[in-house]
C-alpha cells in the first residue's frame, strides 16, 4: 500500500475525467472521540467537502443512522447512506438500481424528490427490540453507550473499564442467540448488531455508482476514504477489478488493508480533498 495518493495519481486523474467521492464520517471527516455525540467535523472540513461536491458526485457512507450523519454534516449537496449502506438516499434516475423492490420515492429535507433504498427495512422492529434489550443489559456498566442506527444497533465500549469488555461482549452474544437473523460485527471499540443480509458499504458504493450512471465506466474513478473495518468492504469492491477505483485508509499506523493508499488522519483527508479541488479548477481553467 502506497502512503499518499497525491504524488502518483496525476496521470490516472487525467485519464479519468469523472471522479466520484465516497467518505466515511467518524475518524475520516471528524476525529475519533470518547463520546460519539461529540464527533463534530470542523468548519474547515465542512468547507472542503462542500467544495469537493461542487466538482464531483460525493456521498457519505456511515455506520450511523442516515438522519444522524446528515445532521452532523449538514450539507444538502451530498448523497447520504447510513447504517453501513442499508439506508441510502440517492438520486432519482432511469437506472436499474431504482427499480429494486426496496427502492421507494421520497423527498429530502428541501422537498426534492429522491430515492430511498432500504434493503433491511423488515429488520427495523427486530433492531428496536435488540436495542432496548442491550440498553437494559448494559445499564449497570459504567461508560457503555448503546445506539440505535435504525438498521443496526451498536454498543460502544471505548469508555468502559477494560476488565468489563468481556462482560459486554458476552451480553451481546447471549442476546443474539435468540436472533439467528442478526449478526455481530466489530468496529473501533464498538460492537455492532446487523441483519444477516448480503449488503455492506461496498454494495452501497456499487448501488450509488449505478444510480448516478457511473458504474462500470472506463472514464470514472471512484475514490473511497475511510478508517474503519467496515470500510474494507468498499476497498475490496474498488480493488476487485483493476483500475475500478482507489480505496484510501485513514490510519496513523500501517495496517493490513485492501485500500490502495493511506492518509494519517482527518487533517490529511482535508488536504487531499482540497488538492482534488485545486486540480479540477486548474483543469477547468486550462480548458
Amino acid at each position: 500500500m502506497d502512503c499518499s495518493p497525491n504524488s502518483s495519481d496525476k496521470k490516472t486523474l487525467k485519464r479519468n475525467k469523472k471522479i466520484a467521492i465516497f467518505l466515511d464520517y467518524d475518524g475520516t471527516l471528524s476525529p475519533i472521540v470518547d463520546d460519539p455525540d461529540r464527533a463534530i467535523m470542523s468548519n474547515a472540513m465542512r468547507s472542503a467537502v462542500r467544495n469537493v461536491a461542487k466538482h464531483f458526485p460525493t456521498a457519505i457512507i456511515s455506520g450511523r443512522s442516515r438522519d444522524k450523519v446528515y445532521d452532523l454534516v449538514g450539507l444538502t449537496e451530498l448523497y447520504y447512506a447510513g447504517s453501513h449502506g442499508m439506508d441510502i438516499m440517492g438520486p432519482v434516475t432511469n437506472t436499474d438500481s431504482n427499480d429494486h423492490p426496496n427502492c421507494v420515492k421520497s423527498t429530502d429535507q428541501q422537498g426534492k424528490e429522491v430515492n430511498l433504498f432500504q434493503p433491511a427495512r423488515e429488520f427495523i422492529p427486530m433492531i428496536d427490540e435488540v436495542f432496548r434489550t442491550l440498553v437494559e443489559n448494559t445499564k449497570g456498566i459504567k461508560g457503555a453507550k448503546v445506539e440505535n442506527h435504525k438498521f443496526c444497533a451498536s454498543v460502544h465500549y471505548r469508555n468502559v473499564d477494560e476488565k468489563n469488555w468481556s462482560t459486554i461482549a458476552q451480553s451481546v452474544h447471549d442476546i443474539l442467540k435468540d436472533y439467528p437473523r442478526l449478526r455481530l460485527t466489530h468496529g473501533r471499540k464498538v460492537l455492532e448488531v446487523r441483519p444477516v443480509i448480503d449488503w455492506n458499504k461496498g454494495k452501497a458504493v456499487e448501488f450509488l455508482l449505478e444510480s448516478l450512471g457511473l458504474n462500470g465506466r472506463d472514464d470514472v474513478l471512484p475514490i473511497y476514504i475511510g478508517d474503519d473495518r467496515t470500510d474494507e468492504d468498499a476497498f475490496k469492491f474498488l480493488k476487485k477489478n483493476k483500475k475500478r477505483g482507489y480505496g484510501i485508509l485513514v490510519s496513523p499506523v500501517p495496517k493490513e488493508t485492501s485500500a490502495f493508499y493511506s492518509l494519517k488522519d482527518p487533517s490529511e483527508v482535508m488536504e487531499f480533498l482540497k488538492s482534488l479541488v485545486r486540480w479540477k479548477e486548474e483543469e477547468e481553467e486550462a480548458n
